[in-house]
């Protein structure tokens, strides 16, 4: 029957983590700040790695679907081109349907490209020293 009540043991244990201030030091309180700094520390670099898998995951399956639909749009655009070749062949021959809707593909391209370059100026000069119209 040696044992103290429970009231009494937790008091003559020392804890650093004590709830009345008078009884913790400076040193005690910066331990317990440097320890809650670490533990935050800790739990937000685990919480960034899963979140990094997690994103990870999600932008490789998004690439894929995105090359997918890129490849069937290709597909698409390649049964559309010979489609219409073959609706001209009565009109202008097979040579004749084949030359018309490849100039127009090489038409489109020039005007593309053309497009590309003016605003590729337009953004040069936007960075440039010059600025735009100086």
């Amino acid at each position: 029957m040696d044992a103290e009540p429970a009231e009494t043991a937790d008091a003559a244990a020392p804890d650093a983590g004590g709830s009345d201030p008078a009884e913790r030091s400076l040193v005690d309180d910066l331990r317990l700040l440097a320890r809650d700094a670490r533990t935050l520390a800790e739990a937000e670099v685990a919480f960034q790695k899963s979140r990094a898998g997690v994103l990870g995951g999600g932008i490789a399956r998004i690439a894929a679907l995105g090359a997918a639909a890129v490849f069937l749009l290709c597909l698409a655009l390649i049964g559309l081109v010979v489609g219409l070749i073959f609706a001209l062949i009565p009109l202008l021959t097979a040579w004749g349907a084949t030359a018309v809707v490849v100039g127009a593909l090489l038409l489109l391209a020039l005007i593309a490209a053309l497009w590309a370059r003016a605003s590729w100026r337009r953004l040069a000069a936007l960075v440039s020293d010059e600025g735009p119209g100086r």
